[in-house]
């Protein structure tokens, strides 16, 4: 069957169309500037890209674009809609609701709109993305896949924070970690290509990216990760803080005169690597170059970004009293040999050593321990989408 994923922000739309018995991209490519001018950007397996500047109102015009490129007579990937048999949604904030995938209903919906002020900025979209295929495709099945649902299965000691109860049960303020569906799809492959028992494992995974986090995975489910209520706990990250010290936040306000929603975007908009390195950039491509010249705020930022990641990994092997395989994934993960290379270098105390052959390589799925390493390090592609569309398939067959 073909499946159509979707990955809705709030002016933006990245989508896959996937045959699920091969598991072949038959189509690809994001939309932009919804609600601007609007960009769609297509590209049929085998084929080069097309890029369309077209009006983008709203996401059903976006979607609606979509749909017209995948049954273009010339480069579309199928001959007709009635090919696409299920759409699967990525959706930000499912809270304590979703544990799991779930067919979108009227119930569904509903709970994905009270979970909004849990994700402000993305929730709201993904239900306008789910609203225009439903009325653009009304007899497609959908399927809503919750990117904090891998993390359900922490136990309380993990996600509850030192507050007052009472917030949690008015308010439900505790960790709910994101990422999941990538955290869920990069540790049952890594059991798989290390040949361990996902079911009797222990599996940290660092998706790092310009959005970072780490979970623990023991036997097969997750009973830590670094992000919290919102995706600004946790690792240094391209432009997010991370942990910092709460009383920060009155400091600055005072400092620079700022309300609150000012400071917050000082936390995620301008911090991180890229506040770090005196706003040079979030990218670590470029980063790295400044740091090959000796750009010394380009330095620290990659040592305190590497830092952060040993001492979270650190802590989740005291979490699950050992660890059997850790995996780096995502753009920085599975492409930056630097990072690696600091990360591992705090790790001796679990006997792993660095292969510097295999570590030098980028974007490829491989071992980067050496083969007397106690305990083994890999690196593990993500693929969110084929994830996506695994769930689906479960669902909808």
């Amino acid at each position: 069957m073909n499946v159509l994923v979707i990955n809705c922000g709030s002016s933006s739309l990245k989508y896959q169309l996937i045959n699920s018995d091969t598991e072949q991209v038959l189509a690809k490519g994001l939309c932009e500037r919804i609600g601007i001018d609007g960009r769609l950007t297509y590209q049929k397996a085998g084929c080069d890209k097309e890029i369309t500047e077209a009006p983008m109102p709203t996401h059903k015009e976006a979607i609606q674009m979509v749909l017209d490129a995948l049954v273009n007579e010339k480069t579309g990937a199928i001959a007709s809609l009635t090919e696409v048999n299920a759409v699967g949604h990525r959706i930000l904030h499912g809270g304590e609701k979703f544990a799991g995938s779930f067919i979108i209903n009227d119930e569904v919906i509903k709970a994905v709109e009270d979970c909004c002020d849990l994700g402000p900025l993305h929730n709201p979209a993904n239900l306008i993305g789910i609203n225009a295929c439903m009325e653009l495709m009304p007899n497609v099945p959908m399927v809503g896949v919750f990117d904090t649902a891998f993390h359900q299965t922490m136990p309380e000691k993990a996600y509850l924070y030192g507050l007052p109860y009472e917030y949690y049960e008015k308010y439900r303020i505790r960790k709910y970690g994101f990422h999941g569906t990538s955290h869920s799809f990069v540790s049952k492959r890594t059991a798989e290509f290390l040949e361990l028992d996902l079911e009797n494992s222990k599996i940290i995974v660092a998706h790092l990216g310009n959005g970072a986090s780490i979970s623990a995975v023991q036997d097969g489910k997750c009973v830590d990760t670094s992000m919290g209520l919102t995706p600004l706990e946790g690792l240094v990250m391209g432009t997010r803080s991370g942990d910092i010290d709460p009383a920060v936040m009155e400091y600055i306000a005072k400092k620079e005169n700022l309300d609150m929603a000012g400071v917050m975007n000082v936390l995620n908009k301008k911090s991180g690597v890229y506040g770090l390195s005196g706003g040079l950039s979030s990218d670590f491509r470029d980063l790295e170059d400044a740091m090959n010249k000796g750009d010394k705020k380009a330095k620290n930022a990659i040592e305190v970004f590497s830092y952060r990641v040993a001492k979270y990994i650190g802590s989740y092997v005291a979490a699950m009293n050992g660890v059997d395989a850790i995996a780096f994934t995502a753009g920085i993960g599975e492409n930056a040999p630097t990072v690696r290379k600091m990360v591992m270098s705090y790790l001796g105390y679990l006997g792993i050593t660095l292969d510097e052959e295999a570590n030098a390589k980028r974007g490829e799925e491989m071992v980067i321990s050496t083969a007397d390493s106690k305990v083994k390090v890999a690196v593990i592609p993500t693929n969110e989408e084929l994830a996506i569309c695994r769930e689906t398939v479960a669902l909808v067959k």
